[in-house]
């Protein structure tokens, strides 16, 4: 693969925080920005919705990433997610409640690619995730 060198200027606060997960990790400041323009770049390959809910991931510290990898998609919404799914098995649904399924089921897929792209930078920066597959 070729590469291609960049020179970018970066404001102070931002440079430190980038050093300061390069520290973590134990990589360098250069790692660090290209997993975050990689992950940008990834996400642009998403629906707009979806990649607005990842993007600022890669700038997060560690322990609002625990937290988002920790996430749940609200019980109330769960509830009525499966409560819809089994109408729809046993009668069908109408048009409103197919459209409130329908949204309920986007913000479960938000949920939890939130979920899976938190975990996965966490394990980027050097975490044991396991435990966030036993609890899923």
């Amino acid at each position: 693969m070729t590469t291609q060198s960049v020179t970018l200027q970066l404001p102070a606060p931002l440079y430190r925080q980038l050093e300061r997960r390069a520290e973590q990790t134990q990589r360098t400041v250069e790692a660090e920005l290209l997993d975050v323009v990689a992950t940008a770049v990834a996400a642009d390959e998403l629906p707009p919705d979806l990649a607005e809910a990842i993007t600022p991931l890669a700038m997060l510290d560690d322990e609002v990433l625990w937290r988002a990898a920790q996430s749940r998609l609200p019980a109330e919404d769960a509830e009525q997610l499966e409560s819809l799914h089994l109408k729809r098995q046993r009668e069908g649904l109408t048009k409103a409640e197919a459209d409130e399924a329908a949204s309920l089921v986007r913000r479960y897929e938000r949920a939890m690619l939130v979920r899976a792209e938190a975990a996965a930078l966490l394990k980027q920066r050097g975490h044991d995730v396991s435990a966030l597959l036993a609890a899923a």
